[in-house]
């Protein structure tokens, strides 16, 4: 087993235990609003995610020549769509693997758009938590997409978190389309790597959050009613 796969499996163990948790004292970084309906505990930086690679380790020297690998193989095209990949960060993403235009379904994108921005708040205040530097902050010559944010908000990747619990929903909506929605928020992440902006640890460390968060609001008995509209939506021919 792989040093990612473990951290992803460390990440969900303490995610199903902690989501069991009662909201109770984790505060947010001053500029970060806690999550509306995620509890601050379970989905508290310390809970949620292992720690990234520290600076210097050999963990993160796998992690940056990988990346280096990764980006020297990819051809021109595919490094194309990372860099359009990064400027949609919104579930239009998903209408080819879904088959709909999603912005025509209400109902669905009023769950999505609320399962985006609590998740949205967790990956904020753990990037502050965290505070670690962007692959391309540490190797200046790795080429990456656009002018890079030059800030310590490399871990975990924002992009990954919202493309896997949007998967995640829309897969609960509408099982038939699992594998394509799968397959699209991997691809999805993976150009947060050929960007050069985000580690593959990274984009592993939202995986099991984002999967986890999407879950937890799914099964929220307040949201049972949205989640219900929704579903009712994908029911119809």
């Amino acid at each position: 087993m792989g040093f990612l796969t473990m951290r992803f499996f460390r990440s969900a163990a303490a995610l199903a235990a902690a989501c069991l948790a009662v909201p109770a004292a984790h505060a947010a970084h001053d500029a970060d609003p806690a999550p509306q309906w995620l509890s601050p505990d379970a989905f508290a930086p310390d809970h949620a995610f292992a720690p990234p690679p520290a600076p210097g380790s050999l963990e993160e020297r796998l992690d940056l020549d990988r990346l280096r690998a990764l980006i020297a193989a990819t051809p021109a095209a595919r490094r194309e769509q990372a860099d359009w990949d990064g400027k949609h960060e919104d579930p239009s993403i998903f209408n080819a693997a879904m088959g709909r235009d999603l912005a025509t379904m209400p109902h669905t994108m009023a769950l999505l758009t609320l399962v985006q921005q609590d998740v949205e708040r967790v990956v904020a205040i753990a990037k502050h938590h965290f505070r670690r530097a962007r692959p391309f902050m540490v190797d200046p010559a790795l080429p990456h997409c656009g002018k890079g944010e030059q800030a310590l908000k490399a871990y975990p990747s924002g992009h990954a978190a919202f493309a896997w619990s949007a998967a995640w929903t829309l897969a609960a909506l509408a099982p038939d389309h699992a594998a394509a929605v799968m397959a699209r928020a991997q691809d999805y992440g993976l150009s947060r790597e050929i960007c050069g902006v985000h580690y593959p640890s990274d984009v592993e460390a939202s995986h099991g959050m984002a999967t986890a968060a999407a879950q937890a609001l799914l099964t929220d008995p307040r949201l049972a009613s949205q989640v219900a509209a929704a579903r009712a939506e994908w029911a119809r021919p």
